[in-house]
């Protein structure tokens, strides 16, 4: 029988009694107790952290949110310079003139006045300092310092790239005149070139840092070394070269610049003034002297 028969038929019951008996209808079986089940209270949804909650009065813990990262500052970010106008957020400030003497410090509503007052610009100079650095500038210094730091920024070295080139000791003539040039092509990119050199293992002891030099004595190009030929472990060896500085390549111009030319001595000599210069005696000079004769 169904709980609602089961209902129906003691509400019949109960009138057929008499108005003295009602039934309840919490004394009624439910659906959950018929199947053998238990209703507990009612559970309050989980919270954003995960935690249930069966108390009513408790209040779900609040959601952990995660500290902002931080961004890495770029210490070559800073590429020009620009005038920070009226947003000044230090209080007092230590400020330079046009021509670079220090005002001494003053407050921010001051320094903003005078410059105001002598039509300039204020240029934050040191951020660090205390109180930070700040300078008068006009619109043409501040164009001429600007040329300046992107002056220094192309003047930078670029980072060097360093390739690598391994090949064995027992290597064909030709194959070794393809890897020279291809170490002369990174040389003249301004690369620098890590050559290992490796002993063939069926090849007697033999001294590769000898046989590494040998070979790039072999380039047609001058050479500098970052780390001469060398053993590092058994059965190779290892150089670094880089790109020739003007004080290694001065000796080769030198050679290369033609022999300058013997001194000639262009003045006759006169044996007495008034008297014409010797010529030297032709052919023709000759037959008429044995004609006399």
């Amino acid at each position: 029988m169904s709980a609602t028969h089961l209902r129906w038929a003691l509400s019949l019951a109960a009138r057929r009694a008499g108005p003295s008996w009602t039934a309840s209808p919490r004394a009624l079986p439910t659906c959950g107790e018929e199947k053998g089940f238990l209703r507990g209270p009612p559970t309050a949804p989980p919270g954003p952290g995960g935690h249930f909650s069966t108390e009513a009065g408790e209040t779900p813990p609040a959601a952990v949110v995660p500290p902002p990262k931080k961004k890495k500052q770029d210490p070559n970010a800073r590429t020009t310079i620009n005038s920070v106008g009226r947003k000044i957020h230090q209080r007092l400030l230590q400020v330079m003139g046009v021509g670079g003497e220090s005002l001494g410090n003053m407050h921010r509503s001051d320094a903003i006045r005078l410059m105001d007052e002598q039509g300039l610009k204020l240029v934050l100079v040191d951020d660090s300092a205390d109180p930070p650095l700040y300078q008068l500038m006009s619109g043409k210094q501040i164009h001429e310092e600007q040329l300046k730091l992107r002056e220094k920024q192309k003047a930078k070295p670029a980072a060097v790239q360093v390739k690598e080139l391994t090949f064995s000791s027992d290597i064909a003539s030709h194959d070794l005149s393809t890897k020279l040039k291809q170490v002369q092509s990174w040389l003249e990119k301004k690369n620098h070139v890590r050559i290992t050199l490796r002993a063939k293992r069926t090849a007697s002891k033999v001294a590769l840092d000898q046989t590494l030099d040998d070979m790039v004595q072999q380039m047609p190009m001058t050479v500098g070394f970052v780390a001469k030929p060398k053993v590092i472990r058994d059965g190779r060896a290892m150089c670094i070269l880089r790109p020739p500085s003007a004080k290694e390549l001065a000796p080769q111009k030198e050679k290369s610049k033609p022999p300058p030319p013997p001194p000639t001595d262009a003045t006759p000599q006169c044996s007495e003034p008034g008297t014409p210069p010797d010529s030297p005696a032709g052919p023709a000079d000759a037959s008429k002297d044995q004609a006399q004769q």
